[in-house]
């Protein structure tokens, strides 16, 4: 198969995997249906192996069909970026780049900085969707996302952006009224805020005893009040509703500001969630990707709430 041949047949076999159809295929490519199919049979004939499994109805990738996707989708994410370095040696880079996040993230951290980032790229837009759910960046059409949590490896590439801590917290109000919990058994006794993963789990509590050796408390049983937002949870312990295990950088304003106290921090291990940001492995980032990555570095590492060291916790405890 010549170059231009196998080039057309690899865009008709990445088009037929995205749509589902050679016919979906066919018009995004002003093709028949037909003339695709005959493409993606010549490009199995030419591979020695079969990509798709062909019923009346769908299309179904074959592991090899799977993993030539993802080689092909690289490969045109490669071409596409190449056009548009060359391009941006002539321009400021330009276009729409759409990034996923979590309502907490979006709210907190992005939102307060993409008007500055507009500013200094006036040719780029943005389109941010706020979702907790984890999203397949290329199957959705995703450039960019800024995640948090306990990031699984995957095939994406990752930019650490910080740790996201946790400390346990609650106002002094309540701390006046029920007391201060020195150990684990003293929580027991008080009234707990728990979070609730959208997946139904929730967060566990941590403690480091002296010997090093870690008790995992399960706020379940003595929980008065289970949320699933973490801007909620810093909310409920505000309201003096009870004790609460938050992320350090949504209670520090609080903290500062002596609306919050921090508990038992020296028993309390801060967990293991980070802040990243990802985006699909390709050999070129487009330059409206790049820019928009370097400067959500930038902006992230001069947020001094993303970046509050563990030891001056002590300061604001009860």
């Amino acid at each position: 198969m010549d170059p231009s041949h196998r080039v057309r047949a690899i865009l008709s076999f990445v088009q037929a995997s995205n749509t589902g159809s050679f016919a979906a295929a066919g018009r995004l490519m002003g093709v028949t249906s037909a003339a695709i199919s005959k493409s993606v049979a010549t490009l199995e004939k030419s591979l020695g192996v079969r990509l798709l499994n062909r019923t009346t109805r769908t299309l179904k990738l074959t592991d090899e069909g799977a993993t030539f996707l993802r080689q092909a989708r690289i490969a045109l994410d490669a071409l596409d970026a190449a056009v548009d370095t060359i391009a941006s040696g002539r321009e400021a880079p330009y276009g729409r780049v759409r990034i996923s996040t979590s309502v907490a993230i979006g709210q907190g951290q992005l939102m307060p900085i993409i008007p500055e980032l507009l500013s200094r790229q006036p040719r780029l837009s943005i389109a941010l969707d706020f979702d907790d759910r984890v999203v397949d960046l290329v199957r959705d059409g995703y450039d960019l996302a800024v995640r948090g949590g306990h990031i699984r490896d995957s095939a994406l590439i990752s930019r650490p952006v910080c740790r996201l801590n946790t400390v346990i917290v609650a106002s002094p109000d309540y701390l006046q009224r029920q007391g201060v919990p020195q150990t684990t058994a003293d929580l027991g006794q008080h009234r707990l805020i728990a979070r609730r993963f959208l997946g139904g789990n929730v967060d566990a509590w941590s403690f480091v005893a002296d010997d090093g050796s870690v008790t995992v408390l399960d706020p379940t049983d003595s929980a008065i009040l289970t949320l699933s937002s973490p801007e909620a949870l810093v909310e409920a312990a505000l309201k003096g509703v009870g004790v609460a295990q938050v992320a350090v950088h949504l209670a520090w304003e609080h903290l500062r500001a002596g609306n919050l106290k921090v508990v038992m921090h020296h028993q309390h291990h801060p967990g293991t969630y980070e802040m990243v940001i990802q985006y699909p492995h390709r050999a070129l980032i487009a330059p409206r990707v790049r820019v928009v990555v370097d400067y959500l570095l930038e902006a992230f590492a001069a947020d001094p709430a993303l970046h509050v060291p563990l030891e001056s916790l002590t300061a604001y405890s009860a």
